[in-house]
């Protein structure tokens, strides 16, 4: 069996989709945040279960989707220890192994590229597979001068590592700028350009003398990475004033902005209650004492049976509800099924992060987390 490998153009990136076939538990490798339909879509298509998505490093030359399919699919975040990533749920250490299924990878640690760099081992019967990132690349390997890079590691993490696997061990690598969709541990020990039959001073120099120009997208990629592709934007200054009022609304009490929201919550005249998924509140941020409920859930994104009852169980008579969702679009069916069952309900505006703006980003306008009311980061 070998991986579903999956190419961005925009960055030349592999990202790879393992499985195992009986349980269809997956585990995803270094996703791309522009391609979260095509990934989402294939999950879709072979019928598979995303049980983690995982980061060889911190990419400077795109955003990782790690924190969206952690949202969307269910997913739990990794990321190597020393990547700075410190949203992932698990950090990962030399040796360290992730299951799915029957199946499982092994992380390799491999700095070079960068200081906590990691590849990661998936053993077969029939013939290992290992998955580079940006170390070992074909006929070539990642660049070591910038982001804590260093040539020394990435000469010993290439001889000592990943050299010393079986020749037959199959390369996937992080990216290829020239159609090449794999190699084997063999053919990069016999011909890689960069390393091949050189000595150490001869690899620092090979590498010192490339001059590369440095990745469009650095500044604004790698702040992004470490936080699994999510925007962690906090106060931001000339924000409109609150409404002091609810805004009427069709089918429940009304809209709240999140100030008037939390001064409600926080004198006892309402519960606060956060219709996002697990996931979300886990790898978004949550609000230390809401009432954790999920409107939908995964798998699937199915409604929540558990809703009606776990809401009457949060409310007592005579109070009333504050609804909070992403960005306001769940909660307000939550708030309208609320008013169904009897609970006066109203709709947080703007929700926990806020609209997205010209870029598809969140956090930047409005919601809860950018206008200081409480919250935290797990």
């Amino acid at each position: 069996m070998t991986p579903i490998q999956l190419f961005d153009p925009a960055s030349s990136t592999y990202t790879y989709l393992l499985f195992d076939e009986t349980t269809r538990d997956a585990l995803i490798i270094d996703p791309v945040d522009v391609q979260l339909e095509r990934d989402l879509s294939v999950l879709r298509q072979y019928g598979l279960k995303l049980q983690w998505t995982v980061e060889t490093h911190a990419h400077a030359d795109h955003i990782t989707s790690a924190g969206l399919l952690a949202e969307h699919a269910g997913a739990k975040t990794a990321a190597p220890i020393g990547c700075s990533i410190c949203t992932a749920a698990v950090q990962l250490e030399d040796g360290d192994t992730l299951a799915f299924g029957a199946q499982q990878v092994s992380a390799l640690h491999t700095p070079g590229h960068t200081a906590g760099s990691m590849c990661y081992l998936w053993k077969m019967p029939r013939g290992s597979h290992v998955f580079t990132g940006d170390t070992l690349l074909i006929n070539g390997c990642g660049r070591t001068d910038f982001q804590s890079g260093s040539s020394e590691a990435m000469y010993r993490s290439l001889t000592q590592v990943l050299f010393a696997l079986p020749d037959d061990t199959l390369v996937w690598p992080a990216h290829d700028y020239n159609g090449r969709s794999h190699s084997t541990i063999g053919a990069e020990k016999a011909s890689n350009a960069r390393v091949a039959g050189k000595t150490l001073a001869q690899f620092v120099e090979t590498m010192a003398a490339l001059q590369l120009p440095k990745p469009k997208r650095i500044d604004e990629a790698v702040p992004a990475n470490q936080h699994s592709g999510l925007r962690q934007d906090a106060g931001a200054p000339g924000l409109p004033p609150a409404h002091d009022a609810p805004r009427p609304a069709e089918g429940y009490a009304g809209d709240v902005a999140p100030q008037l929201a939390c001064r409600w919550w926080q004198e006892g005249s309402a519960v606060l209650v956060d219709v996002r998924t697990d996931a979300e509140r886990e790898w978004v941020g949550f609000v230390p004492g809401a009432v954790p409920l999920a409107w939908k859930q995964w798998p699937g994104m199915a409604l929540n049976p558990g809703f009606d009852a776990g809401l009457k169980e949060a409310v007592p008579p005579g109070k009333k509800v504050v609804l909070m969702c992403r960005s306001g679009v769940r909660s307000i069916a939550a708030a309208r099924r609320a008013t169904e069952l009897g609970i006066e309900a109203y709709n947080i505006l703007e929700g926990f992060e806020g609209d997205p703006d010209d870029q598809a980003h969140r956090g930047r306008k409005g919601g809860w987390r950018l206008r200081g009311l409480p919250w935290r980061q797990s």
